[in-house]
């Protein structure tokens, strides 16, 4: 047996599609969007949001989504998605001009909050002492 025949014509089609170094882990979630469980491919999107994005592990308890083994961050998920999709493109032969269509029905994350700016000390020189900022030195002794 010949290695690219090793293993299924699916996965080897993910592996060609995420081939660098840094693609790794999106190859990865495109083998497991292949081997995922679902027979319809409707089915298969719904196993990729499963794996990546996080839900909480114990029912009704939302901090429980920090256990949860998806990637954290909003991109990471959504790169995660996309490349699972491609496996559930290639396991049932859908075009990749839909497959690239493809986002996921979760609503998107919330714009990040702005962070508060502290205002900047001010020197307040006492009035009565007649002193002006040239009369103080700058450096400590």
């Amino acid at each position: 047996m010949i290695p690219h025949q090793w293993a299924p014509p699916c996965n080897n089609q993910c592996t060609h599609k995420y081939s660098t170094l840094m693609q790794i882990p999106w190859r990865v979630f495109c083998k497991k969007g292949c081997d995922a469980d679902g027979e319809t491919w409707d089915e298969c999107l719904s196993e990729c949001e499963e794996i990546c994005y996080k839900n909480p592990v114990l029912k009704d308890q939302q901090w429980s989504a920090y256990i949860d083994r998806s990637p954290g961050a909003a991109s990471c998920s959504e790169e995660c998605f996309h490349a699972c999709v491609a496996g559930c493109g290639y396991k049932f032969d859908v075009p990749s001009q839909k497959v690239d269509q493809i986002h996921p029905s979760r609503p998107p994350p919330p714009p990040p909050k702005e962070k508060l700016t502290i205002p900047a000390v001010k020197r307040i020189l006492p009035r009565e002492s007649g002193q002006t900022i040239d009369d103080i030195p700058g450096t400590s002794a």
